[in-house]
């Protein structure tokens, strides 16, 4: 299969995927974001008998926390999250004392809740500290991939091709969260940012091994044309690559629907991303890299290059 000649194909499924997200992203409001980054109140709290995780969801919605989310500890035992909880309201009562008499009415606590509250400042920086986590995931790539490939010509465009792939599946990933926000509320918290960073150790993993076997095969010698070079290492690594992101996706189907709503969105990420990630490796992150070694789409190889490497011999 020539996958070089459907370069710009490859090319357009990209750019109407990310332009999708980003009208999305542009479309207020943009993310729904958890409590980490808005700020909120928590609480963990103990009953003093079985409490079904679906129940205490739906006993919340009812009473005016339809935002919670909720994360099991033990079978009697909850972590709830929630929007600032007032002192006091009309009724004079804080929200904490409603919110605590509510639970033990129709549970009965067992012991008392420890309750703790997010600040905006706290939220602030969960997503400075977020960014500048996957600022340095990606220049650290960059310069790893450049010094893993250092001993071919120009290693660093090997690196700067991952690099935007991995831009690429990034902005895929946010743009289908803005989208799965406004339709199934999917929330923006730190399990995100840590799937993300997953995500774009994954997906970058994927790109290594075919910018390997593309390395591999150029020292070999036996193949003359980059083109061809490319188009004869991505369809020695395609099973492998479509075999590894099959078997992932499929057990990540399997937590997305026993998993409950907590790992919901966590696992949306990875979907996301897994998927896009494969993609990348084929679609954007080789193809850039030919266009950047060919004068022309569909070209000629530069023969600097091939003199470089050795190959332009007879």
């Amino acid at each position: 299969m020539d996958f070089i000649a459907k370069r710009t194909w490859f090319m357009v499924i990209s750019l109407v995927c990310m332009l999708v997200g980003v009208v999305s992203l542009l479309t207020p409001p943009s993310l729904v974001l958890g409590i980490e980054f808005t700020g909120g109140s928590t609480m963990t709290v103990a009953f003093s008998r079985p409490v079904e995780q679906s129940d205490l969801r739906t006993l919340l919605e009812a009473n005016g926390h339809p935002d919670a989310t909720i994360q099991s500890l033990d079978v009697d035992r909850y972590f709830v999250r929630t929007r600032t909880l007032t002192e006091t309201d009309a009724t004079g009562k804080s929200e904490k004392v409603q919110l605590l008499e509510l639970l033990d009415s129709n549970y009965g606590i067992a012991d008392g809740p420890d309750f703790a509250d997010v600040s905006g400042m706290i939220a602030q920086e969960t997503i400075r500290n977020a960014a500048v986590a996957v600022v340095f995931a990606v220049v650290g790539i960059l310069f790893y991939i450049t010094w893993a490939f250092r001993r071919i010509p120009r290693p660093f465009k090997y690196g700067v091709c991952a690099v935007a792939a991995l831009i690429h599946d990034v902005v895929i990933v946010v743009g289908a969260f803005s989208i799965f926000g406004k339709t199934i509320g999917a929330q923006v918290d730190t399990m995100f940012i840590t799937a993300l960073l997953a995500v774009i150790g994954y997906s970058v993993n994927d790109t290594i091994v075919v910018f390997d076997r593309i390395r591999e095969n150029i020292q070999r010698g036996v193949i003359r044309d980059f083109r061809s070079v490319v188009n004869f290492s991505l369809s020695e690594t395609l099973g492998r690559s479509l075999n590894t992101s099959f078997t992932v996706i499929l057990t990540l189907l399997a937590l997305f629907l026993i998993g409950g709503d907590t790992l919901r969105d966590f696992i949306l990420v990875f979907l996301v991303g897994v998927t896009a990630g494969t993609y990348s490796s084929i679609g954007v992150a080789t193809q850039l890299l030919v266009a950047w070694e060919i004068k022309q789409p569909g070209g000629a190889p530069r023969a600097g290059l091939l003199r470089r490497l050795g190959l332009n011999r007879g």
